[in-house]
């Protein structure tokens, strides 16, 4: 099957609407029309021609800990790499907002990992940490959202809450929108939406590597 391959203007992003003084102080920014409409729609017709056998179950733990759990986690995820050309132009983009980051924030961000993710209608991601502290080298979440014309009623909001449990934000998750937030300080989960949702899940991190591997098993 061939699959167009969206060219993304790197212009098209706006690392300008993102609010690092917010981010710094709060922990976490949102950030509406982060990317064009138009390269949306592309990253999202994509995700729509993948086959079946281009995702996988998702599952909570890394490494040996690793394991999936339907009654906690029930979406697909597609893990993003540079060989492919239109997974290639987000990952560009987001190196491009990494090195904005350290700039900005000298947060001395090292790499990015991302994956696709699909939750078909009622699919949901329970409370979760993205990091536990000193135990992942995963320091800033992403999520970007693929969605067109996506409505209140069609739920799948994500939640993220306080350090008391209170709820802090309840994001539609609308095509061109971004969140950042510190991996290790939000607890936060996936409501179950009545539509296919698609997103793009990202965590910027830190060299914690031992013997060449990358975020090594604790």
């Amino acid at each position: 099957m061939t699959i167009t391959a969206p060219e993304i203007d790197q212009s098209a992003f706006k690392t300008s609407a993102i609010d690092f003084d917010q981010l710094a102080a709060s922990g976490y920014v949102i950030v509406p029309n982060f990317l064009a409409l138009e390269y949306c729609q592309q990253l999202f017709d994509y995700a729509q021609q993948l086959t079946a056998a281009d995702w996988q179950q998702a599952g909570i733990g890394r490494a040996d800990q690793y394991t999936t759990n339907t009654a906690v986690r029930q979406d697909k995820i597609r893990w993003l790499n540079a060989q492919a050309t239109p997974e290639k132009a987000y990952l560009d983009m987001m190196e491009n907002l990494r090195l904005q980051v350290n700039r900005e924030l000298f947060m001395g961000l090292f790499d990015y990992e991302c994956h696709l993710a699909h939750y078909p209608p009622g699919a949901f991601y329970r409370k979760h940490l993205d990091a536990f502290k000193g135990r992942s080298n995963r320091i800033l979440t992403t999520v970007f959202y693929l969605n067109p014309d996506w409505q209140d009623t069609d739920g799948g909001q994500l939640v993220i809450y306080g350090e008391r449990g209170e709820v802090l934000e309840q994001v539609l998750p609308e095509a061109g929108k971004l969140v950042v937030f510190l991996s290790d300080v939000f607890v936060h989960e996936v409501l179950a939406g009545q539509r296919d949702r698609f997103s793009i899940t990202g965590w910027y991190r830190h060299n914690t590597s031992v013997n060449g591997v990358v975020d090594p098993t604790r």
